[in-house]
């Protein structure tokens, strides 16, 4: 199981990502370019104390992202968190290999990524409710998918 974070936008939510993945211990894709720098060093600077805890892979772009998914044998799963799905997140069969893809906070991921997507889920929201915080919605689905593939971690 991994996250693979798309072009994230807000520095803060990205922190709280990889503190939920380092707690976890479940590795993290960072898809570039992000809309913050996301060197290590900006990371301990922003207080991020658990970036030593993190297995961090960044990729420079979604082409160089899917290559490196594409070595997997075989490739590994991605599934897209969207609020434009129809499967709720708990209806859904996680695979303990599957990559669990957040899109960015301010324009989710583009329609050649949603094409890409071996599957989509959401988190159903009340009625007129747009989305939850992304480090929210992250925590709820990686709970479910850890829950169903391996327990849930102590």
């Amino acid at each position: 199981m991994r996250l693979a974070l798309y072009q994230p936008d807000i520095p803060q939510n990205t922190g709280t990502i990889l503190r939920l993945a380092a707690c976890l211990g479940v590795p993290v894709d960072l898809i570039g370019p992000a809309g913050f720098d996301s060197s290590d060093r900006s990371f301990r600077r922003a207080g991020l104390d658990y970036l030593d805890h993190v297995d961090l892979t960044r990729h420079e772009s979604f082409e160089a992202f899917e290559r490196h998914r594409a070595r997997g044998t075989p490739p590994a799963r991605l599934v897209l968190l969207t609020t434009h799905a129809d499967t709720a997140h708990f209806e859904f069969g996680f695979s303990d290999s599957d990559v669990l893809l957040l899109g960015r906070e301010s324009a989710g991921v583009p329609e050649a990524v949603h094409d890409i997507a071996d599957a989509r889920v959401r988190i159903p929201v009340r009625a007129g409710l747009r989305s939850l915080n992304i480090a929210v919605a992250a925590a709820m689905v990686l709970g479910e998918a850890l829950r169903q593939t391996r327990g849930f971690p102590e």
